[in-house]
């Protein structure tokens, strides 16, 4: 039996990404993002907005260009598998985390830092966040 493991979400980015490298010379990017729900209170009337936030991982070339481009409160697509954390806080009580091991990702909307960027770059950045690799990195 086969499964099938994919997440989409288009969010805003909740701090500027974060650029490391694994020990091979990998380039990791991290970023947390928040995607905003709004439902009306059936009791009241109210509007609620609920906000799930997610933690994302991007690799290789893809991961260089997010974090060139993309910065806090930028909205953004992306698509990938989630990847369950299970974590001990600082209280020692086990905590689950569902983490998106992103495949691929897309700029929407304008970003300040990509509106100063030579135009060279801003045509260069959207093509190689959307080049697809054959490279599937379970970590």
């Amino acid at each position: 039996m086969s499964t099938f493991n994919k997440i989409i979400v288009i969010g805003n980015l909740g701090r500027d990404p974060e650029l490391r490298y694994s020990p091979q010379g990998l380039p990791i990017c991290s970023f947390s993002l928040a995607t905003n729900e709004r439902q009306k209170d059936t009791k009241t009337g109210e509007t609620i907005e609920n906000t799930i936030w997610y933690r994302a991982n991007i690799f290789g070339r893809k991961a260089e260009t997010a974090a060139q481009y993309l910065q806090k409160g930028a909205p953004v697509y992306i698509d990938g598998k989630l990847k369950p954390e299970e974590w001990t806080d600082r209280d020692g009580n086990k905590r689950f985390t569902l983490n998106i091991n992103a495949s691929d990702f897309n700029f929407i909307g304008k970003s300040a830092e990509r509106d100063d960027a030579p135009q060279a770059a801003q045509e260069a950045a959207p093509r190689a966040a959307n080049q697809d690799t054959d490279d599937d990195f379970d970590f």
